[in-house]
């Protein structure tokens, strides 16, 4: 069974998603601030977290900001649910690495859907971590020759081109700012500037899409950065 953690200072929410949620078949565990949530956090080490931005002790953003600056739980996705609509706040949610953002009021069936749709990635991110072989919609990396197949075809690519791949599609839907790809991709090479990453994206592009004015598989995220397509 699946344990959501969920982290609101109204209890009217935590009773109702604690309902609906245990009628979904998950394990709950709840806490009405930010200091609560990461004691629980730690302790249990939850599937997913349900977070609210506006809490008393610790806000939501400080509290997912310490998720994922933490290595023993830096793994667990989170869904920001907040009265906060603003786009710009959307922004600054995913950006400190919420992985989904849904603003109150909300339908509690399009938050469970989204809690599925979150699971099954983080389960297709599980199964493919480590392995050698990524297949994300028709296209294959092979980690092992540095190679991509995309259909019949195996563009000639470099080996930064397939490592920023490869990362992108082992968790479709998650968006990353391009710090985050520059970190992930690049590590500590010195002099380069987030530019350099939508210059990859761009030559990736011109790559793998069939239309590179209408991409399918590498989408932009305006305003925050990039994502492989949900799959």
């Amino acid at each position: 069974m699946r344990t959501i953690l969920i982290v609101d200072d109204e209890q009217d929410i935590l009773d109702l998603l604690s309902f609906n949620l245990r009628q979904d078949n998950f394990s709950v565990l709840t806490a009405d601030n930010g200091l609560g949530a990461i004691d629980i956090l730690h302790k249990e080490h939850p599937d997913l977290v349900i977070l609210d931005w506006m809490m008393p002790e610790m806000d939501g953003l400080e509290v997912c900001r310490h998720i994922r600056k933490t290595p023993e739980i830096s793994h667990i996705p989170v869904i920001m649910l907040t009265a906060r609509a603003d786009t710009m706040d959307k922004v600054i949610g995913l950006e400190v690495g919420a992985d989904d953002y849904l603003t109150k009021p909300f339908h509690i069936r399009e938050l469970v859907a989204r809690i599925h749709s979150l699971l099954r990635r983080v389960d297709q991110f599980q199964k493919n971590e480590g392995r050698k072989i990524l297949r994300f919609k028709d296209i294959t990396v092979d980690l092992n020759a540095y190679r991509v197949t995309i259909g019949d075809r195996s563009p000639d690519m470099t080996s930064r081109e397939i490592k920023l791949l490869a990362f992108l599609i082992n968790r479709p839907g998650r968006v990353y700012t391009r710090d985050e790809l520059l970190n992930y991709v690049w590590g500590d090479e010195a002099f380069v500037e987030p530019r350099t990453v939508d210059v990859h994206i761009s030559r990736l592009r011109s790559l793998i899409e069939p239309d590179k004015e209408k991409p399918r598989y590498i989408l932009t995220v305006r305003g925050i950065g990039y994502k492989a397509a949900d799959g």
